[in-house]
């Protein structure tokens, strides 16, 4: 669901980073340092990673010609908490727009706030949290799962029709861009509720601790042992990224294809000198470009792709991780 720089004016575009920032910047302040506690940040950089390669994996729904993806938002926020997990999607985020040109850099904004700061900052705290309260059960996580992410994904969706009406892409009318949207996200976000749900069971299995940290705010104790979870998170995540996005689906995304539908083509056209600009520095920037090399056929480089975004996710997540924990340290000595 990440947005093309053709959706959308500069004001909107400005605007809609303005409230990213705002949205990150209030996640630093609001960031505990039990929350970035030392076994927090490696979980951190690994779920990071394993999220940038969830993204990579597109997969067909069924008799609609298109396809989805996770966003990873409540899946984050489970093993995190909220304002961790929005910083660690920001960084995922940014990775792929301007290293793989997933979504425009004058929608960075709108995809930081769509696929971010809605499912971390709103729908985890407000609707997954309120269904776990009475304790941490394998039902209660899997419901709160399937539904937060649901939720997440249709208000994403409905950001991403305002977004674009409010920028007067009269190609796009309302009444129609939307009943292609909500339904197609619908089904996108059941899938990936189920995902959610089946990963956080599994590591609830292996170490509750992680769980239970995220959820209660707390730090995980010394004396746990994070080595084989982080183990299995990164096999994962490699094979996911390397291996797995391989067979991942040709067809358009929801969103490609709600705009295919109701404007005639995939893609709009790039029109505006900021947006020309924003597009020529994206060019510049992304040296893996829709995951593959440049100059190769379309394809070619996905192993590639998959591997080193998730080695630069990890490694970003994980410094944001520990530069954010340094700065509380200092500020509390």
């Amino acid at each position: 669901m990440h947005m093309a720089d053709a959706l959308l004016s500069p004001a909107v575009g400005a605007a809609m980073y303005a409230v990213s920032a705002a949205a990150a910047a209030y996640s630093v302040a609001k960031i505990k340092e039990d929350d970035l506690c030392e076994k927090k940040i490696p979980v951190m950089a690994v779920s990071g990673a394993l999220v940038f390669a969830g993204q990579m994996i597109n997969f067909t729904i069924p008799a609609t010609g298109s396809s989805g993806h996770i966003g990873g938002g409540i899946l984050l926020a489970g093993l995190l908490g909220a304002f961790p997990a929005f910083i660690a999607l920001m960084t995922t985020l940014i990775i792929q727009c301007l290293f793989f040109a997933d979504g425009g850099l004058l929608a960075l904004g709108c995809n930081i706030f769509n696929m971010a700061v809605i499912p971390c900052l709103l729908v985890y705290p407000l609707l997954f949290k309120p269904i776990v309260a009475k304790g941490l059960t394998y039902r209660r996580i899997s419901a709160a799962a399937v539904i937060s992410a649901v939720l997440g994904l249709q208000l994403g969706a409905f950001s991403v029709v305002l977004e674009t009406q409010l920028s007067g892409i009269t190609a796009l009318p309302f009444s129609t861009f939307v009943l292609l949207m909500q339904p197609i996200h619908l089904a996108i976000g059941v899938v990936e509720g189920i995902v959610t749900a089946a990963i956080l069971c599994f590591v609830y299995n292996m170490r509750p601790e992680i769980l239970e940290s995220a959820n209660a705010g707390t730090r995980i104790a010394d004396g746990v042992s994070m080595k084989k979870i982080l183990t299995v998170l990164a096999c994962v995540a490699f094979i996911t990224g390397g291996l797995l996005s391989l067979f991942a689906s040709a067809y358009p995304d929801g969103l490609e294809w709600a705009v295919e539908k109701t404007a005639g083509a995939a893609k709009a056209e790039v029109k505006g000198k900021l947006s020309e600009s924003a597009a020529s520095i994206q060019e510049a920037l992304a040296f893996m470009p829709d995951y593959g090399y440049k100059s190769g056929t379309e394809g070619e480089g996905t192993t590639v792709a998959g591997v080193v975004g998730g080695a630069v996710t990890f490694a970003l997540a994980g410094a944001a991780g520990c530069v954010i924990s340094a700065i509380k340290k200092t500020r509390k000595t």
